[in-house]
Order: structure tokens, then C-alpha cells, then sequence
């Protein structure tokens, strides 16, 4: 990162107070999502693992909350962040210059792995007589925030659909960590969240109030699958939830580990070495985890060349 003014000033202090060792390492962020969503533990699991090896790797990661898939892309685009989480549709579009991208596809756009699926959940209060994805129009529903992953893959949604805005008598733009409250209070009848699960704000909805998850289906969700590769028919399993005992049925995406090709070779090896050599303990991070290989992460949901950097590492270790 660019370091300037009274930063540059702060970071040579320290390194005269620490030693040469500190003087060397290397500040990197990597964008997450909402405080209660899994991309926000995915890059603080990240940077926990790459900083218990900082004296050998010369790296010092921090991983904030941001508006999630959109904007970590529009920030690694912009030099901001040096890696980012992000759908693997919001990938795919980014490189294509597809939707929000329209017209400005983001060449420089590369892979560095795959994480944990992530379903299009619908989550509704009992009281509002929603039982299908049909049924919310006319209801007062959170859309998603402008710049996340969920907000755009909603929009995606409704334009197969030929909806609006105009087709809810409510359309919030509430964050993630907004909207389960917002539900329980009655101020909207649905939300709408890509995710992996378990999720700690579906919980929270689901406990707080009487509300079910709805199925995402349907002969325009079909064709969507069948079209693009980075979707995928998903299951969301009972029992997972209080109150919804039935698998709900719906499609989804993977969450994606993605970054740029100014960032250098070095350092996206050094990340990817630390949660590929650390594997165990990373799966032990998250229950989204558990279920991960290695394998799937490399090849699964990215439409994006792969990172030099994570390339070399994949061929070092025998799975490329």
C-alpha cells in the first residue's frame, strides 16, 4: 500500500523502535463484507494465518468490514485493497464488463482461490404470506445494499423476471448487518442475502421472530443456471434454522478470493502458502469451511486467470 504524510512518518518510528525486521513488512488489506457475514471471517481467518508467520513472510494483513463483492472489486481495481472476497458471478462480470461493470470490464482482474458456496437466501416473516420468490412482489423487501453481492444478484434476478423497484411497495437498502432486525421489527417482510451457512444474521432473524426461509425456483431461475457456470443449484439443509425443520431449494454462487495484477507475485504466494500449508486449522474457522478441498478451491468459481503468485504456489505443492 502507498504510504504518505504522517503514515510514512509513524511507520519509520516504529521501525526504528522495533528493528529491521518490522522495517520490511509489508502492509496488505483484504476487503470482507458486513461485520456478521461469513466473508468477514473468511479475511480475518486469512490474516490470522498469514500473521502468525509475519517474521518469516513479511507481511502484516488486516482485513476490514466493507460493502462486500462490488466494492471490494471497484477498491482492488483502484489500488485500494490488495485482495478482496467476492461472488463468483461478481467476478465473472468484473472481468467481462458485464453489470455494474457495463462498459468497463476489469482485464487486470485475477483469481486467487475459491472458498465456501454461497446460496441466494430469502428469508420472510411468517405473518407476510410469502411462500415462493413470486410472492414478494408487492411487499416491502430489503434488496441489498448498493455495492454487495447480494444487491446485484438480486438485480440479476429481477431483470430475467422483468420486475422493478416499482413491483415492491418497499425496496430497502439496508447492510447486512441491517437487515434481520429490520425484519423482526416489521419494518420489511423479506430479506435477501447471498451467504454461506451457517450464518450468523440469518440466525439472529430466525430466533428474534416467527420467519421462514423461502425457495428460490422456477423455470427463469432454471435458465439463469443453465446459462452461466458460476451458478450452481444449491440446498440450504433443515434443521439448520429454528422454525424450518424442510431443505429449502435454491441456486448460488462460490465465494472467490480475488486480486489484481499490479499487486506482486510475492505476496499473493505468500497469503495462499499460509492458508493452503495451515488447511486444517483454516477449515476449523468457520462451519462454511468444513466441507472444503483444495482441489475444488483452485478450479471452482473462478472465471479470472489465476494470480502468477497463487499459480506458482498451486504448482510447488502438486495441485496444478
Amino acid at each position: 500500500m502507498k504510504k504518505t504524510g504522517w503514515v510514512a512518518a509513524g511507520l519509520a518510528a516504529l521501525a526504528m523502535s522495533t528493528g529491521a525486521a518490522t522495517a520490511q513488512e509489508k502492509f496488505i488489506t483484504i476487503g470482507t463484507g458486513g461485520q456478521t457475514g461469513v466473508y468477514y471471517v473468511v479475511g480475518q481467518s486469512i490474516c490470522r494465518l498469514v500473521n502468525r508467520e509475519s517474521e518469516k513472510n513479511g507481511l502484516r494483513c488486516t482485513a476490514p468490514s466493507t460493502g462486500a463483492s462490488v466494492a471490494n472489486i471497484n477498491a482492488i481495481k483502484a489500488g485500494d485493497q490488495t485482495m478482496g472476497v467476492a461472488q463468483s458471478d461478481m467476478q465473472y462480470n468484473a472481468l467481462e464488463g458485464q453489470d455494474p461493470w457495463k462498459g468497463d470490464p476489469f482485464a487486470g482482474e485475477r483469481a486467487v482461490f475459491s472458498i465456501h458456496p454461497e446460496p441466494i437466501t430469502v428469508v420472510a416473516r411468517a405473518d407476510a404470506g410469502i411462500e415462493s420468490f413470486d410472492d414478494l412482489k408487492g411487499k416491502r423487501v430489503n434488496i441489498g445494499n448498493p455495492g454487495s453481492g447480494s444487491r446485484a444478484t438480486m438485480e440479476i434476478i429481477m431483470d430475467r423476471k422483468g420486475w422493478s423497484m416499482g413491483d415492491f411497495s418497499l425496496a430497502s437498502e439496508l447492510k447486512a448487518a441491517e437487515q434481520s432486525q429490520a425484519l423482526c421489527d416489521n419494518k420489511v417482510d423479506a430479506i435477501i442475502y447471498t451467504v454461506g451457512h451457517p450464518n450468523g444474521s440469518i440466525q439472529e432473524a430466525t430466533t428474534s421472530c416467527a420467519s421462514k426461509l423461502v425457495p428460490v425456483t422456477g423455470a427463469e431461475i432454471d435458465k439463469l443456471v443453465d446459462e452461466n457456470p458460476y451458478y450452481s443449484k444449491a440446498t440450504i439443509p433443515g434443521g439448520l434454522y429454528e422454525g424450518n425443520a424442510e431443505d429449502t431449494e435454491t441456486f448460488g454462487v462460490r465465494a472467490t478470493m480475488v486480486s489484481s495484477d499490479q499487486v506482486d507475485e510475492e505476496t499473493i504466494y505468500q497469503v495462499v502458502k499460509a492458508v493452503f500449508e495451515n488447511f486444517d486449522r483454516f477449515k476449523k474457522l468457520h462451519p462454511a469451511f468444513e466441507n472444503l478441498t483444495k482441489e475444488e478451491m483452485i478450479s471452482a468459481g473462478n472465471s479470472a486467470p489465476l494470480h502468477p503468485g497463487a499459480e506458482r504456489y498451486y504448482k510447488e505443492a502438486g495441485l496444478l
